[in-house]
Order: C-alpha cells, then sequence, then structure tokens
C-alpha cells in the first residue's frame, strides 16, 4: 500500500474537517518511519497549499497544473489519491491561515526563517508564476504565508525575487546590501550555496522530484551573483 493509500485511509471521508484528520494520520500513522513521516508532511503542505492558493486566486489555470507536476511527481496510479487529497483541502472548511500553521508544525521544530518552510513557499512560488507573473491576490496569499512560517520581512522579499525576472534585484536575491564589500557576498553566495546542495535538501525531507525547484534556485543565485560580479569589476 503507497504512503497516500495509508493516509487517505485513516482521513476517511473527512470532506469539510480534512485538516485535523490529516494532521492526526501523519502524527500517528508514520509515527515509526521518520523518514517517510517528513516527506508525507512536506508532499501534503505543498498539495494543501496548493489547493488553497487556487481557491484564493479563483483561477486554476493548466499551466499552473503542469507546474504543479513538474516539482510534484508521482506514479500515475497515485494520480486519483492525489486529486482527491487535492480536492479534499481546496473544500475544507478550515483556512488557508490554519493549514499553514498546522502543516508548518509538523514539517520542522517551527523555527523562523526555517529552510524547510522556505522550500514549501519556492514551491507555491514556482505554481503561482506559472502563468507568467504572479499576481496581486497570490502575492498577498503568499506574504501571510510566509508570515505564518516566521519568515522575516526580508527573507521572504529574498525568496520573492528569485521568482521575479522583470527588475529582479541581485542583492535582494542573495539577501545583501549594495554597501556591503565584495569578498562579503562571495562567502554569502557560497553559503547559500552549501545551503541548497541537493544532500540537504534530502535530509530536510523534500522528495527528490522537488529539486526542480533547487535547479531553479540555484540558477538565480548564479546569475544574481555573476551580476554583482560583472558590476563590481566594471566600477
Amino acid at each position: 500500500m503507497s504512503f497516500w493509500e495509508k493516509l487517505l485511509n485513516a482521513v476517511g471521508n473527512a470532506a469539510g474537517n480534512l485538516l485535523s484528520a490529516m494532521v492526526e494520520a501523519i502524527r500517528t500513522v508514520f509515527e515509526g518511519d521518520p523518514e517517510t513521516r517528513r516527506k508525507v508532511a512536506f508532499s501534503v503542505a505543498i498539495i494543501a497549499l496548493s489547493a488553497k492558493m487556487a481557491k484564493a486566486d479563483g483561477i486554476v489555470s493548466e499551466k499552473e497544473v503542469r507546474a504543479f507536476r513538474d516539482i510534484f511527481f508521482f506514479p500515475q496510479d497515485q494520480a486519483k489519491n492525489v486529486a482527491r487529497l487535492y480536492n479534499l483541502a481546496r473544500q475544507d472548511v478550515a483556512g488557508y491561515e490554519a493549514y499553514a500553521a498546522k502543516l508548518s508544525s509538523l514539517c520542522v521544530s517551527c523555527t523562523a526563517n526555517c529552510a524547510v518552510l522556505e522550500d514549501v513557499l519556492d514551491g507555491l512560488f514556482h505554481i503561482a508564476k506559472a502563468d507568467g507573473a504572479v499576481h496581486e491576490k497570490e502575492m498577498n496569499f503568499l506574504r501571510h504565508i510566509g508570515q505564518i512560517f516566521e519568515m522575516s520581512e526580508e527573507r521572504f522579499e529574498q525568496i520573492a525575487a528569485r521568482h521575479v525576472s522583470i527588475g529582479r534585484d541581485p542583492y535582494k536575491v542573495l539577501g545583501v546590501s549594495p554597501s556591503d564589500d565584495f569578498p562579503t557576498i562571495r562567502r554569502r553566495y557560497h553559503g547559500l550555496v552549501s545551503e541548497n546542495h541537493p544532500d540537504r535538501l534530502i535530509s530536510r525531507g523534500v522528495p527528490r522530484e522537488f529539486h526542480a525547484i533547487a535547479n531553479e534556485r540555484m540558477a538565480a543565485l548564479n546569475d544574481a551573483y555573476a551580476t554583482i560580479e560583472k558590476e563590481r569589476r566594471a566600477a
């Protein structure tokens, strides 16, 4: 039996009151398997919050569905189970704030600017921008999620900057200031590269298929560093 089937069997027919049932199922069904528990918690966070974001925006485009599949691969024989969980989350009476608060506690030990929750937020940004732009309602949704995840405003802006290609601020992407000297910027860049190594993501319980986001993140970091390096050399 797949972990999706185990989760949905434990949840049962909880439409309208899914959140508490799902949280309890993750805590108990996978209690003896911490690795699978982390993966399930992370996957559920992405699915449920994606569903809530689609509801907030009012539109689910085909591009958003493809973006979801880009970062969240599942066997074809599990498509119905994933779709059922997505639809249950979308219909649940609990608001996205409750989902974000509960699911964040399942992913990590609730620390500010947590790497796992940053991974979740990156995934949501990837889906939101699939139609070419992150729209105002989506940005408000994501900003509020960041606040619930205890992301500092500076950290949220750094994450958002990675996903905005027009007018992207390379300093904001790296989380540095134009007044910083280049050795400081270089150390920060290398630190970010180390933090986002695939082995680090695996240890955080991020499913392998989600590494497409890590590659996208690394591309933004590399581009920002190259832009700053070129600018400093020309000065």
